[in-house]
């Protein structure tokens, strides 16, 4: 990777562009990491950050995410991420995104957005007043498209269930326990479908009501999200916000396998080791949490319906397997083998 910028996550990205509306209050960040496959393609977060350098790491974090994780899905994208900057009350109106839409018709198609946290489908219509370079807009039942959220749980779930295969030996979901950071569209969906399989869940998220009120309807537990990673779970799922795989937290790590849905979940490259020194089974994010910008990239390409979608979703288990297969035969952690081969795919290998 290269350091540039003062920002140690910067990795010649193709462009890093900074927005201000003062008249709506806009704050945003667009990251372009790579346009090789196509558009960048990637989600835009709403969130509230201590500093504006806490931004622009995200949003550089989060593109180079998004190139890996749309050419290890095969999709005809490239990799971007757009971050709007919320104040401490998350004040967000319809005069901010049309800016934000703005901002992104601006760069003329290069950067294509859709949801990611703290944005609906809904914002995304109001976006799409101000530019056509916007996915993950309602759709018909049926259709590819509309909220990814379920598709990304559904990806989850099946990489989940591979996780389990291939680091427990297990054949079915019932009576593993899988401890679930954040129960929001993801964590909450995969929650639900692993309910359903018979699997033991822990629950831990910080909207404390939202875990209870989930934990009562399917039966689970709840803990604190402090003790969620550290519980004696055969399977730690996080699915909130990244870095949370530190160098503190794999050490107090009791499961054999980690798969979930957060984005960026390495604090850092040596993360991925220390899981791999343990002999921890890791699905890397990206490739696990893919569903939703398959959903969306289907949708954007206006190819395809949902029974597409989920055959593409259903192919997320093969490539975990590759990357773990690969992995076996180098002795290379997961997470480093998993980038090595995005790198090759978007030709910085």
């Amino acid at each position: 990777m290269t350091t540039g910028w003062g920002y140690p996550d910067f990795d010649d990205h193709e462009g890093v562009h900074l927005f201000t509306d003062p008249a709506s209050g806009l704050r945003a960040v667009i990251a372009i990491h790579s346009t090789k496959l196509g558009p960048a393609g990637g989600g835009c977060r709403f969130w509230h950050y201590a500093d504006s350098n806490q931004a622009i790491t995200d949003a550089l974090r989060l593109s180079r995410g998004m190139s890996f994780k749309n050419a290890m899905a095969g999709l005809p994208m490239g990799g971007g991420k757009g971050v709007v900057l919320a104040d401490a009350n998350r004040t967000k109106t319809p005069e901010m995104l049309k800016a934000f839409g703005r901002a992104i018709d601006s760069l003329g198609g290069r950067y294509v957005t859709a949801e990611d946290v703290g944005m609906s489908d809904t914002d995304m219509v109001t976006i799409s007043s101000e530019t056509k370079f916007v996915t993950g807009l309602p759709v018909a039942s049926g259709r590819a498209g509309g909220n990814p959220g379920p598709s990304t749980a559904l990806g989850v779930y099946l990489g989940v269930k591979a996780a389990a295969k291939r680091g427990l030996g297990a054949d079915s979901m019932k009576g593993v326990h899988v401890a679930i950071q954040g129960v929001g569209s993801v964590g909450g969906g995969l929650a639900e479908l692993l309910a359903k399989d018979g699997a033991k869940l822990t629950l831990a998220d910080v909207d404390a009501d939202r875990a209870a009120t989930l934990a009562k309807a399917l039966g689970a537990d709840v803990v604190p999200t402090e003790e969620i990673l550290a519980i004696a779970a055969d399977i730690v799922s996080p699915n909130a916000l990244g870095a949370i795989l530190t160098e503190t937290s794999i050490a107090t790590i009791q499961a054999k396998v980690i798969a979930g849905g957060a984005n960026n979940q390495l604090e850092t490259r040596e993360d991925g080791w220390r899981l791999h020194a343990r002999g921890i089974t890791y699905a890397p994010d990206y490739v696990i949490n893919a569903g939703g910008i398959i959903n969306v990239c289907l949708e954007y390409m206006g190819q395809g319906d949902r029974a597409e979608v989920e055959a593409r979703i259903h192919k997320i288990p093969d490539r975990l397997n590759e990357v773990w297969d690969e992995s076996d035969r180098s002795g290379e952690p997961s997470s480093a083998v998993a980038d090595m081969i995005a790198k090759r795919l978007i030709g910085r290998g």
